[in-house]
């Protein structure tokens, strides 16, 4: 590659996409004034990223962790400098925590006006601007590796290597400090040829016959998952495995992705389901599972063994993993699956475990069954009840759907009655902070936009979006979405919480829960139509699915869509 020559804008430009990056994630900020030049210059098609401009940091960040998770593909961020990127820390920690590779360039002067070849950056940036050791350092525990440039000898080197480290295993989100000044000076120098990205090791044979041993000799294994349908070709694998072994595969309590079909007879539930199905068990296979239980000493039963597949099956980023694990086994899940698979079928005779098969199936199709008459009997009265909606969801979603789920007390539900949605096809977006549900569906449907997009969301999640941002974006490019807000008017965990730690408390005696309540509710379908979008408000039960189909035909025109559903509030108007 050659960038002698090349102002440092336009060599970040040709890196990123030599690299792989197709596209860029921004936000607005005065330190990419050299950049925004570079990307005004005539270019060959495909030869420097797609600039997408989202308005607001946390959301561009979003937009890249979705697009990241549909295609696998390294996208880069550009933010505004040391604000912008405390900003987004909270996406970055979820990257990071997610395994989703992303390259985030931050500006910085270093200069501050004193140098002789390149224009002054403004009077803002010591006053303003500035901090000891610059934005990488600040962000540097959010990230997986973070670097500020001190010399534009270095800069295609290092916008090369930063795209490298995203993408090593584990996979996440890397950060550079790129000062303006080096932006606007011409490089002296190509970066080296690189053999492009490290392959994820795949398991030890050994370790991998070792585990085949282990589930085959199992009389009633039971599979636990959480965060392996980030690869659609893993979870193919591991329906081959389940299938093998006559075993059951349960969701841990906030599945990423569907990690199993919900429909095969050997779904096994999620979280609440968990206890019943692993009372039988002999031996727990833990795959990609985060939190397969809560406390870690909850479960299974004592003479239970516990074997473990991951990519990085002790999760050194968690402060403490309290799971008793008689294996473990580190390795890619799709490619060691695979092997696993393989390994199984020469152990376990055909057929030797349909009787198994059968006894789970037929407690699938019950729990499917209840769980479709329960929706049903909610769907007769008033007010709207969260069952009753997804209900409906499930039934009329089209065959295509992507669903970004960024709801809180309604997941449950959310995931349990979903049960169409194959893998690929669901991306939860709350790693522990609200705020991402919107601009995870944008990265979604700029990644697949013949496919249709639906953001579920909480009242309270959608007021830590950047709503006007997202939605701006959704009209600048394009991208229409249909959002599903669940408005309960109120935050119903905190509420919960203040209730299970004092049963008999003040709160719970007179009523008064505090800064719980979201009300008067504000007209959020307005929203939408102050975008060019639809909006519509639903309070009668018998209007979901009919409200539900107008908000997939104005996505097929081409509008966002936004249905607010009317819950029961979770707390009296304080006001009354």
């Amino acid at each position: 590659m050659i960038t002698k020559g090349l102002s440092g804008a336009e060599a970040v430009l040709r890196v990123l996409r030599a690299m792989g990056v197709e596209h860029i994630f921004a936000s607005p900020g005065s330190d990419w004034a050299p950049l925004w030049e570079a990307l005004a210059q005539s270019h060959a098609p495909g030869e420097v990223p797609e600039y997408v401009s989202s308005r607001h940091e946390e959301t561009a960040v979003a937009m890249a962790s979705g697009y990241a998770k549909v295609t696998g593909k390294l996208p880069a961020v550009v933010l505004h400098t040391t604000v912008g990127a405390l900003h987004a820390t909270m996406c970055l920690r979820a990257a990071l925590h997610e395994r989703m590779p992303m390259v985030v360039l931050a500006g910085e002067s270093i200069a501050f006006g004193e140098s002789p070849t390149v224009p002054d950056p403004g009077r803002q940036w010591l006053r303003l601007l500035a901090d000891v050791g610059g934005p990488a350092r600040l962000v540097e525990s959010c990230v997986k590796w973070s670097a500020g440039l001190s010399t534009s000898l270095l800069l295609p080197h290092t916008i090369q290597r930063a795209a490298q480290l995203a993408m090593a295993v584990p996979r996440g989100p890397v950060f550079v400090s790129v000062p303006v000044e080096r932006l606007m000076e011409a490089m002296t120098a190509d970066p080296p040829a690189v053999a492009g990205f490290a392959r994820a090791p795949v398991a030890d044979p050994e370790a991998i016959d070792a585990l085949a041993r282990e589930l085959s000799a199992a009389a009633h294994p039971v599979i636990v998952t959480e965060q392996l349908g980030k690869s659609v070709g893993a979870v193919e694998r591991l329906v081959e495995l389940a299938e093998a072994l006559g075993a059951p595969v349960v969701e841990a309590w906030q599945p990423t992705y569907v990690n199993f079909p919900r429909a095969h007879p050997l779904y096994g539930g999620v979280a609440a389901d968990m206890s019943a199905v692993l009372a039988e068990a002999d031996l727990v296979f833990l795959v990609e599972a985060v939190a397969p239980w809560h406390p870690p000493s909850a479960l299974p039963a004592p003479g239970t063994r516990v074997v473990v597949l991951g990519e990085e099956p002790l999760h050194p980023r968690l402060p403490a993993w309290a799971f008793r694990a008689d294996l473990v086994v580190a390795g890619e899940a799709e490619r060691s699956l695979a092997m696993l698979a393989a390994r199984v079928r020469e152990r376990v005779p055909p057929g030797s475990r349909s009787a198994a098969a059968a006894r789970w199936r037929a407690r699938h199709e019950a729990r499917r069954a209840a769980l479709r008459d329960e929706a049903r009997a909610a769907g007769v009265h008033a007010p709207i009840e969260t069952r009753w909606i997804v209900h409906e969801l499930n039934e009329v979603l089209p065959p295509d759907a992507i669903v970004v789920d960024e709801t809180i007390t309604h997941r449950l539900d959310v995931v349990r009655r979903l049960d169409r949605l194959g893998p690929g096809a669901f991306l939860e977006a709350s790693y522990g902070g609200l705020g991402v549900g919107l601009g995870t569906a944008l990265g979604a449907k700029l990644a697949r936009p013949e496919r249709t997009v639906v953001t579920l969301i909480g009242d309270g999640a959608f007021h830590y979006n950047p709503v006007p941002a997202a939605f701006g974006a959704c009209q600048e490019h394009r991208l229409p979405l249909l959002v599903v807000l669940f408005d309960n008017a109120g935050y119903l965990s905190q509420k919960t919480d203040v209730a299970k730690a004092f049963p008999g408390g003040w709160a719970v005696r007179s009523g008064k829960f505090a800064g719980t309540s979201i009300l008067p509710r504000p007209d959020y379908a307005a929203l939408a139509r102050a975008y060019g979008g639809y909006g519509e408000t639903v309070e009668a039960p018998g209007e979901v699915r009919a409200a539900l189909v107008r908000g997939f035909d104005a996505v097929r025109r081409g509008q966002l869509a936004l249905i607010d559903m009317v819950l029961a509030p979770v707390s009296p108007d304080p006001r009354i």
